[in-house]
């Protein structure tokens, strides 16, 4: 699970040269319905340990002082400090996204 700032986009040769990967892209959303069967579509927590997956933070998202996201739903956001989130997720910390031009 990649988790970066709403307003960065992946990097996703950057990321898979990190990661030494062979195939790293957008998953779709039949892949991963299945492993957020508490959370609506679309709507995941980026908590991807609590569900069995590595989670990698975009270096740039650590320098924010708190994070806001989805708390698996449309409706409820869920906001704590960023420390308090690397705290509880041990999250591998990586160079991999850029600031999108909006």
């Amino acid at each position: 699970m990649a988790v970066l700032p709403a307003s960065d986009k992946v990097d996703f040769d950057l990321l898979k040269d990190t990661l030494r990967g062979e195939n790293i892209r957008l998953a779709y959303e039949q892949e991963f319905i299945d492993r957020f069967p508490d959370c609506e579509l679309g709507a995941m927590p980026p908590f991807g340990n609590l569900y069995g997956m590595d989670v990698y933070v975009a270096k740039s998202l650590t320098e924010n002082e708190e994070i806001a996201f989805n708390a698996c739903t449309h409706s409820q956001l869920l906001k704590l400090s960023y420390k308090d989130y690397e705290n509880l997720v041990k999250p591998r910390i990586l160079e991999f996204s850029y600031q999108s031009m909006l």
